[in-house]
């Protein structure tokens, strides 16, 4: 066993001189060195004379205290030994306290921010792709092996995805669409045009807040508990382990969400669609005395049945899009809690910003289709 360290002085030649004996090691050292650390203090300040040759052992932790003593610089006179001269040497090597550069930003400059956050884009683009190229493979896979289709995950994702989410967008489309039919009336009664009332509330709805409004409801509802859910299995390994089974994730976890997703949308798209034609009908019937009757009739004339089927195909793609983004982010999270809530935040924020992408490309190329005739 080791013996502790240990100072022994003794007076040579008129001379206080300092052996210092023992272990200096983490472990030989106490457990408070305060009292050591100051007693060799009060020698180097004193000019003592110091010997190394009966040290047994030195670490860096024994190095670090005597150099800290002797404040950074070897002592005048010492007798050390080549062994423990090389651990004090590598102490020596170290910065010193307060001689540390000053930290500088990680994004120092903006052309360095700019070109960082393109290659993070890019990053995400290349797993995007490679997650819808492993997505085909599986399907070209099931079509030759038609029984491994994972019926059980789709039906558990459609009927969380899709029939848990109708309460919630049956009363925001219904409430969008009492909101909407309340301001319009407002204004088009001023001009004598109430009965324009159907023209706006169906193009508006059935076309445009149908789809997003649904969109963003499942994306913040199912996308982020999909993320959530992966990242979760990345955590606990069970990803891992399904790799180690031969169990492709693809199949088992990605594709039943993106198909139930790809399902969903364009039926909550209606129900939702449904809800808030309901809603701007009651509003209608209150505020401007227009009949149900009436309403029904001119709503066919008014909107188109190729705005219906614009509606349904973004939801759709909505739906595709939700369910990739989502299983993305849930993929890329780290074994850590703070990368999954920072992944599950990202998941749900960038669904909404390319659902609005996606829409307004939707309206540029759409912009001449299911008009009513004038």
């Amino acid at each position: 066993m080791d013996r502790p360290a240990a100072i022994r002085l003794e007076v040579q030649s008129g001379r206080q001189v300092a052996f210092l004996t023992g272990s200096w090691t983490l472990v030989s050292l106490p457990e408070s060195p305060a009292q050591l650390e100051a007693q060799l203090r009060e020698l180097a300040s004193a000019g003592t004379l110091w010997n190394l040759e009966e040290l047994a052992r030195i670490d860096s932790a024994g190095a670090v205290l005597l150099w800290r003593c002797w404040q950074q610089r070897w002592p005048a006179e010492a007798s050390i030994p080549e062994a423990h001269r090389h651990v004090l040497q590598r102490v020596e090597c170290l910065p010193a306290a307060g001689s540390l550069p000053p930290l500088v930003a990680p994004h120092d400059s903006s052309l360095e921010w700019f070109g960082l956050k393109v290659l993070a884009l890019l990053r995400h683009l290349r797993d995007g792709v490679s997650l819808i190229g492993a997505l085909l493979l599986d399907i070209g896979w099931l079509f030759r092996h038609p029984r491994e289709i994972p019926l059980r995950e789709f039906s558990a994702t459609l009927y969380k995805a899709g029939s848990l989410a109708l309460p919630v967008t049956a009363l925001v489309g219904f409430l969008i669409g009492v909101v909407l039919s309340y301001l319009s009336s407002l204004q088009l009664r001023l001009f004598g045009a109430e009965t324009f009332i159907v023209n706006i509330l169906g193009m508006s709805i059935i076309r445009e807040l149908g789809p997003v409004l649904v969109a963003v409801l499942v994306a913040g509802r199912s996308g982020s508990a999909m993320t959530a859910q992966i990242g979760v299995m990345r955590v606990t390994e069970e990803i891992d382990a399904l790799a180690t089974m031969g169990v492709s994730r693809t199949l088992r976890l990605v594709l039943p969400k993106v198909a139930a997703l790809a399902v969903a949308m364009p039926l909550l798209t209606v129900w939702c669609s449904a809800a808030g034609i309901l809603g701007g009908l009651v509003s209608a019937n209150l505020q401007l005395d227009l009949s149900w009757g009436f309403f029904m009739e001119a709503l066919p004339r008014s909107v188109p049945l190729p705005n219906l089927w614009i509606g349904l195909s973004k939801g759709f793609v909505f739906g595709l899009l939700i369910g990739l983004i989502a299983c993305h982010f849930g993929l890329r999270v780290k074994p850590n809690t703070e990368s999954l809530s920072t992944k599950t935040t990202a998941s749900v924020v960038t669904s909404i910003t390319v659902v609005i992408l996606v829409d307004a490309v939707f309206a540029i190329l759409t912009r001449s289709v299911g008009l009513p005739a004038v």
